[in-house]
């Protein structure tokens, strides 16, 4: 089994649980651990893999809650860094379906600091870029591009989901589509939204938005639509596995177990070639992953909802 370098946030969820989709009239919030990047390494220890979490938290109360809940998860924390300024917190609104928005009050997770040493440990196995937050600046951004960089050098496998979040960029959506470009070029599986494939693509049809990003370099696409399943796009197939039914009540890390569930599959083949030569594979991969993030709308807050290994047996 190889590893899987999640890069990115590790944050504090204050959840308004049952309190409707207006965080103005919501009283009261349940602290949860989140961030993208942590709940997919998450996703991926409990369902057996080796997830590896490389992110910076502050140096406070709220630290060592999300440490201590990645470390209870099973995932390797010994890259992560401490900081003197806050951990991150976000405020999430749960509509009735389980969708949900967000407010962010950015803190720690920026100041993550590239590590050179890394690099010796990349050499042939999983990269992860998938942070809500990681192209906003700071050291946290130079790391992204150097971690990318390294990863191309070692031959890794590398899995970018741009985890879009209007709050963060609000009228500067043009800017992220432009940062976003290179992880697309250089991936070799992205999971996107049906509204990021859109607005990355500038194609509202997502067939022609696939056409676009394929273009622009992204090997497998996979975009994620809800109960409707997942469109699986490469230079071979193209079509729509479905999910299975589920009552939905927080829609929140629902993608992030779906990345996380096909990435830990990834990671215990003998060869990475394999995913890109076996249709039958890759269907069956993603079918998997489906049922995953599925199962993680039935409860509320990201990681402990996640599924384990016996939820997802054939």
């Amino acid at each position: 089994m190889k590893k899987v370098f999640c890069i990115g946030e590790l944050l504090i969820d204050f959840v308004a649980e049952k309190q409707g989709s207006n965080l103005s009239k919501a009283n009261t919030f349940t602290k949860k651990a989140g961030g993208a990047p942590a709940n997919v390494a998450c996703a991926i220890a409990k369902l057996g893999g080796r997830g590896i979490f490389v992110g910076c938290v502050g140096d406070d109360p709220f630290g060592d809650f999300l440490l201590n809940t990645l470390k209870n998860e099973s995932v390797d924390i010994s890259l992560a860094q401490r900081s003197k300024t806050f951990t991150t917190l976000a405020f999430v609104s749960l509509a009735e379906d389980g969708e949900r928005d967000f407010v962010f009050s950015r803190g720690a997770d920026r100041e993550l600091e590239y590590q050179v040493a890394l690099r010796k440990d990349f050499n042939g196995n999983l990269l992860h870029l998938g942070a809500a937050t990681a192209l906003l600046g700071g050291p946290l951004e130079k790391a992204y591009g150097k971690y990318l960089f390294d990863a191309l050098t070692k031959e890794m496998f590398i899995s970018f989901d741009p985890n879009f979040r209007k709050d963060l960029w609000k009228e500067n959506e043009l800017q992220f589509v432009k940062k976003c470009m290179p992880f697309i070029e250089k991936s070799h599986l992205c999971k996107f939204s049906l509204e990021e494939a859109q607005l990355l693509s500038g194609k509202e049809d997502m067939h022609e938005a696939c056409d676009f990003l394929h273009d622009v370099g992204a090997k497998i696409i996979t975009v994620t639509l809800g109960k409707k399943g997942t469109l699986l796009s490469t230079n071979n197939i193209r079509e729509i596995v479905p999910s299975i039914k589920v009552k939905p009540i927080d829609t929140t890390g629902a993608g992030d177990a779906f990345i996380g569930c096909l990435l830990q599959q990834i990671s215990g083949l003998d060869n990475f070639d394999n995913i890109f030569n076996n249709d039958k594979l890759l269907l069956k991969m993603v079918a998997k992953a489906n049922m995953a993030g599925a199962i993680t709308t039935t409860n509320y807050g990201a990681i402990v909802a996640l599924p384990n290994k016996s939820q997802l047996q054939d």
